[in-house]
């Protein structure tokens, strides 16, 4: 037989599968696989997108701890430069306090020298100035660049403390030049002139405990981002292991290992969700492949019994046809008996095809009627059928329960075609597998089926199905068998030739019919000896 083009062909075809990339990284490729297979370019894609995702977990934290200490490291700079700074300005306020209580004794234009760090500069009336510090104090820091300023500008200050750049054109450099932190005072003179004082300290020491202290803090926000990627890295690598091994995993299956799955995770996390999906998703996956796999072996194995029972028929026919060319057949009689013969092939082959095809339209699901028909007159018109092929044998209709009469009338819904032909199969298996003369019993009957599973009596009526048994007292089928007496081109046993067996799809047939009418069949032995066929069919109405 050669398939049409609407038929599958036998075998399969494994499409190879292309390798999983790192955890976080594309799979290599020009392309990336995206639902539907439509294939997405990544050409396009930035570079932070092509960096492992673990590279860049670690790299985001040890940029966020080094932010985040960098800024903790300059607002304590600077909290700490403010409130030293402060601590000056209190010093300074109260130096320019008992200042402001004592003369200006110096000599305009003099010199004096300070047993400390201060300075301090006099500006009198007259224009001139005198001030005070000490020699180490400029070699070291410099003097002051006070700015001149008039008496309203003066007042304008407040009192308040205000910072100037050191002025070395008329010392030496200085070793350190830096700034001064200055407070202006007035106070009016003996001849009633407002005079102005300013009282200086050098910032020196300020800035170099908060250069200090930047140091440190930078020092140690290094070292807290370099343990703190450290850390980084080793809990992002633990947390990421499961990613790795589903990517193991995925490489296997691409492999062709089916059977693998993704080690279970709490369900709680994301992982522990990512693989509960994709472990029942592997296992669709390989139910789905065996239910493939299965279908084709049944395929192949069906093509080949097929080719086999219409190859026995096929070589009688062509062999008879060879004797007649060859001149063999020399005699009418022989003529006429190897016509009866080429016949006698030519009808098992056609019936062979006639219950290929009717399984085959089975397969296709295609609808059957649905009329009201009468399953008690189709036993009946059945049991009439295995009477007159073999009028020894004893057939009686009986009702289901022991001693109980059959129903007259059992009507179902379905095709009354298809249900004679299952009826006809049965009793012809009865008629070629069982001795002549062996009593058959053709069961008719109804049951209750339970409601479904979950619904309650009391809201879910029980529904009425038909039954129909037909019982030999033949030998039977051979125990642990009954399960395979509905597969296609199954014989019991060897003694069921082409010749006597019929086709091996009989019963096939009966179950694909009932079974397209929502009904069930299995096989019992019968008490004493034989073989029970159980038909249940739903009732209409």
């Amino acid at each position: 037989m050669t398939a049409g083009p609407d038929h599958a062909t036998s075998g399969a075809t494994s499409v190879p599968l292309p390798p999983a990339g790192p955890v976080g990284e594309p799979t290599p490729g020009p392309t990336a696989a995206r639902p539907h297979g439509r294939p997405v370019p990544t050409a396009g894609w930035s570079w932070f997108a092509r960096i492992p995702l673990r590279t860049r977990l670690v790299a985001i934290t040890v940029l966020l701890l080094a932010g985040g200490l960098g800024i903790a490291a300059v607002v304590t700079s600077t909290v700490v430069s403010s409130f030293l700074v402060q601590q000056v300005d209190d010093q300074l306020r109260r130096t320019a306090q008992d200042l402001a209580n004592q003369p200006f004794r110096d000599v305009p234009g003099a010199t004096a020298s300070m047993p400390s760090d201060y300075y301090v500069l006099y500006r009198f009336a007259d224009g001139s100035e005198a001030e005070r510090r000490t020699d180490v104090t400029v070699v070291r820091y410099g003097t002051p660049d006070i700015p001149a300023m008039s008496e309203p500008e003066v007042e304008a200050l407040g009192g308040e403390p205000f910072t100037v750049d050191a002025a070395t054109s008329t010392m030496a450099e200085p070793v350190d030049p830096t700034q001064w932190r200055v407070i202006p005072l007035t106070r009016a003179s003996a001849s009633g002139a407002t005079e102005s004082a300013f009282v200086a300290l050098p910032l020196t020491g300020i800035h170099d405990t908060v250069n200090f202290l930047a140091r440190a803090l930078a020092l140690a926000a290094l070292g807290i981002a370099l343990v703190g990627g450290a850390v980084a890295y080793l809990l992002v690598h633990r947390a990421l292991r499961p990613l790795r091994e589903i990517e193991e995993t995925a490489a296997g299956i691409a492999g062709g290992d089916l059977a693998r799955r993704v080690r279970p995770a709490p369900p709680t996390t994301e992982v522990g969700s990512l693989a509960g999906s994709l472990n029942a998703m592997l296992t669709q996956i390989e139910h789905a492949f065996a239910v493939q796999e299965a279908s084709e072996a049944r395929m192949r194995r069906f093509v080949s019994d097929a080719s086999h029972e219409l190859r026995t028929p096929l070589a009688a026919i062509r062999g008879y046809g060879e004797l007649y060319r060859m001149g063999a057949l020399d005699t009418p009689d022989k003529v006429d008996d190897t016509m009866v013969r080429i016949e006698d092939s030519a009808r098992r082959m056609g019936g062979l095809v006639n219950d290929l095809l009717a399984l085959a339209r089975l397969d296709e699901g295609r609808p059957l009627r649905h009329d009201p028909v009468d399953v008690a007159a189709l036993a009946r018109d059945s049991a009439q059928d295995l009477h007159a092929l073999d009028p020894s044998r004893d057939v009686r209709i009986v009702g289901l329960a022991p001693g109980a009469i059959a129903p007259d009338s059992l009507r179902v819904v379905g095709d009354e075609d298809r249900l004679r032909q299952v009826l006809a199969n049965l009793v012809g298996n009865v008629a070629r597998h069982t001795p002549a003369g062996t009593a058959t019993e053709i069961v008719l009957g109804s049951v209750e089926a339970p409601p479904p599973p979950g619904d309650r009596p009391t809201t879910t009526p029980a529904a009425a199905t038909a039954v129909v048994e037909v019982r030999d007292h033949g030998p039977g089928v051979p125990a642990g068998q009954e399960g395979r007496v509905f597969e296609r081109f199954y014989r019991a046993d060897s003694s069921r030739n082409r010749e006597s067996g019929g086709s091996g799809l009989g019963l096939a047939i009966v179950a694909a019919i009932v079974a397209a009418h929502h009904g069930h069949v299995a096989v019992q032995p019968t008490d004493g000896g034989g073989l029970t066929v159980r038909i249940e069919l739903p009732l209409d109405g």
